[in-house]
């Protein structure tokens, strides 16, 4: 389903997306690697419907289905077997490297 028809088949099931609320989906808790901090999101079985088959979905999409993450969060992956669970990460922020003026010692922060 492309894009225009996936905002189409939005815009006809909109009572569908209106009804779900974060509540209705499981969030899981954040895990991170070095890279990334990751989660997944359960949505319901109807939901799942809505979810494009063979692409990922940009943010405006995942958030018309109902779901809410603060900024950032990118939908990378597809799990074909459990298409009711979207896989997001976020790049984590870069530490903040300072040299202080007295003396030669380096103090890392994080942002």
């Amino acid at each position: 389903m492309g894009s225009s028809n996936f905002v189409r088949f939005c815009l006809v099931f909109s009572p569908i997306c209106s009804l779900m609320s974060a509540n209705d989906f499981y969030y899981s808790a954040k895990y991170e690697d070095d890279e990334y901090e990751y989660r997944h999101v359960h949505v319901t079985k109807e939901v799942a419907k809505l979810i494009p088959k063979n692409r990922l979905m940009s943010e405006s999409e995942w958030r018309s289905l109902g779901i809410q993450q603060s900024p950032g969060w990118i939908h990378y992956m597809i799990h074909s077997p459990e298409r009711h669970v979207l896989l997001f990460r976020r790049p984590l922020p870069k530490p903040q490297i300072t040299e202080k003026k007295r003396g030669k010692q380096t103090i890392s922060n994080c942002a």
